[in-house]
């Protein structure tokens, strides 16, 4: 489908999307490096004081976590690089334009899911 080039939105609505998803940025290096930290430590989650029971259940369920952690981490990567892209398409001046269809994004989407590139149209077109 041919996209009108004049439909999208205008700056002063860019501007404050590019605010929402810089604070999102923000936010998810905090998270990021939180996921990053609890994987690489020591091992020691300051269970040394507490039952044993609950110690032996902590030993026990380190492998999975660290693994569980690990998937968080990357997906939170790929979460960021989403936005890095989407402030690109802000730059450009295309955000908020539905890689599908052309048309504007509803913002009320765009502010629940500021990544976004297809509107709920083409997104349940693919499903």
């Amino acid at each position: 489908m041919a996209q009108d080039l004049n439909i999208r939105y205008a700056d002063k609505d860019l501007a404050e999307f590019k605010t929402l998803i810089e604070e999102k940025i923000v936010k998810a290096n905090g998270h990021l490096a939180l996921l990053k930290s609890s994987y690489m430590n020591d091992g020691n989650n300051g269970t040394d004081d507490t039952s044993p029971t609950f110690k032996a259940f902590e030993e026990g369920s380190q492998t999975m976590s660290k693994e569980a952690n690990t998937q968080l981490a990357i997906r939170q990567e790929k979460f960021i690089r989403d936005l890095k892209n989407a402030l690109m398409r802000i730059e450009n001046k295309t955000y908020g334009v539905c890689r599908v269809t052309g048309k504007l994004i509803n913002k009320e989407r765009l502010k629940l899911v500021p990544h976004a590139t297809l509107s709920i149209e083409a997104k349940n077109m693919q499903s």
